[in-house]
């Protein structure tokens, strides 16, 4: 059977709830879809069957073995790495997504399903056994509370962490379901204000930047990342006003600045000028943020993790690895600044 001949593996989903006749909605993300018998919802992968909601994305399209500076975390056990887990489907429709042919299932002909019934056990068990923690990426992990759920069980007696890269569109509800299993999240901000965030994603703002809020309040260790997408984070303003409002949140909170890459709808916009993320990572500091990264294009100095008291380098990274930690206990060395984070190693 081909790829594009393939079809979903449906199973119950968390979170429905009747709806008018014999509808349901989905209580998942904000966009609480409401579905009629047979029809899918938004995402493309949560459906209604038969007044039963049911999810696709109990799935692994995608297991291989990462850094986790490369989700990207870096303020989370550095220098160690995840098994990463990936199903289909997104919450947004970005235009510049590098991984629309998992992302957006169900929505182009580019992007047909591909993948078999993840199996939690194997996963956390396979893990453990690389000396890995477990992520969710490149699709949106908030889809699959469930498999989230069946992770955490069996990830958390081995002494495996579970993180999300997420594009943090959830319902209060959702976020406060799985935030006892989630050990770490990263998510993207993409926009300061709701209509180029609508734009861009087909969705609002403000239910991103509250999850980033309860996941917090949760004890979920939270990094944001924003891409400097052409037409929306790109602009300087922008960018000001994000990191204006992360600051405001909590200085200490690590912010990643993402080059554009042109790729999917925007494959003829130029990607971003090592100038511009250069000013974008000043431009945090100027508004308060102590951890600006650039993974790339800045090189080792982008990379490294100053000691916001004394400015000493505490930890060096290449692009997609930690190189030198020399926090103790995480404080730094040389004046004992605390410099928050999971600094743990895997056990």
């Amino acid at each position: 059977m081909t790829a594009r001949e393939a079809q979903p593996h449906w199973r119950p989903a968390l979170l429905g709830e009747p709806a008018a006749g014999t509808g349901l909605r989905c209580e998942l993300c904000p966009h609480r879809c409401r579905m009629a018998d047979g029809q899918t919802g938004y995402c493309r992968v949560r459906r209604n069957n038969g007044g039963r909601l049911e999810t696709a994305t109990f799935t692994a399209s995608v297991a291989h073995l990462d850094a986790i500076e490369r989700k990207p975390f870096y303020h989370v056990r550095p220098g160690g790495k995840v098994l990463t887990v990936a199903g289909p489907g997104c919450s947004f429709r970005c235009d510049y997504c590098v991984n629309h042919r998992l992302s957006q299932y169900g929505r182009t002909d580019r992007a047909p399903w591909t993948g078999e019934p993840a199996r939690p056990g194997e996963l956390a068990a396979s893990a453990h056994a690389r000396g890995a923690d477990l992520a969710l990426s490149y699709a949106e992990p908030s889809l699959a509370p469930e498999l989230t759920l069946a992770l955490g069980e069996r990830a958390r007696p081995l002494g495996v962490a579970v993180m999300w890269k997420s594009n943090g569109f959830l319902t209060p509800r959702a976020v406060d379901l799985v935030a006892p299993v989630l050990d770490a999240v990263n998510i993207d901000v993409k926009a300061a204000e709701d209509g180029p965030h609508r734009r861009l994603t087909g969705a609002p703002l403000a239910p991103v930047l509250a999850a980033v809020e309860r996941f917090r309040a949760a004890g979920v260790w939270v990094e944001v990342s924003t891409p400097l997408i052409p037409g929306t984070s790109a602009d300087p303003s922008q960018l000001r006003s994000i990191a204006r409002r992360l600051a405001a949140i909590d200085p200490g909170l690590p912010w990643h600045l993402l080059r554009f890459t042109p790729d999917f709808r925007m494959g003829g916009q130029d990607p971003t000028a090592p100038s511009a993320l250069a000013a974008a990572r000043h431009t945090g500091a100027e508004e308060g943020l102590r951890f600006v990264y650039v993974e790339r294009a800045l090189g080792p100095e982008g990379r490294a993790t100053r000691c916001p008291r004394c400015a000493d380098t505490v930890v060096e990274r290449g692009v997609w690895e930690t190189l030198d930690n020399r926090l103790t206990g995480g404080g730094c060395p040389s004046c004992g600044a605390h410099i928050p984070g999971r600094w743990e190693t895997r056990p």
